[in-house]
């Protein structure tokens, strides 16, 4: 079980630091795993997507067709990504994937810096490129007729 710092001092060193010692309540962190599992053809190309997440209101696996994971390494200011998407995700959903990624990304530019000029163009940028993907699909269902 995971204890925050605060609580992780006893009442002797809660009250070397100055701390009465009704604050040194031990109060555990929440954890939460989320797990992937891929299963992949003779070329390494995903044919399937599970996932399952400890807060996931649906119990065991769920399928997926694509995902896309990006960590911070702080030790190298740089980003880590995953991207895996299935043989049967489609390109036109693929891109509405990825426009919903970035309008998602633009919400976290906003609350993780509060940079509302920055979630702006992100979002301007996601309003671009769903209308040239609404246009994409009216030509594709123009020329199935």
């Amino acid at each position: 079980m995971s204890f925050c710092r605060v609580a992780r001092m006893n009442v002797c060193s809660a009250s070397h630091y100055g701390f009465p010692p009704a604050l040194c309540i031990f109060v555990p962190m929440k954890k939460s795993d989320i797990h992937f599992s891929v299963e992949l053809d003779s070329q390494n190309i995903p044919e399937k997507i599970y996932w399952e997440a400890t807060d996931n209101p649906n119990e065991g696996l769920s399928d997926t067709r694509a995902i896309a994971i990006s960590l911070w390494d702080h030790y190298h200011n740089s980003t880590l990504k995953i991207d895996l998407w299935t043989k049967d995700m489609e390109v036109i959903d693929m891109k509405r994937f990825m426009i919903e990624i970035m309008s998602g990304i633009a919400d976290t530019a906003l609350n993780a810096t509060g940079d509302q000029r920055m979630a702006d163009d992100i979002e301007k940028t996601c309003q671009v490129l769903s209308k040239r993907l609404d246009e994409e699909i009216k030509q594709q269902k123009q020329q199935q007729q």
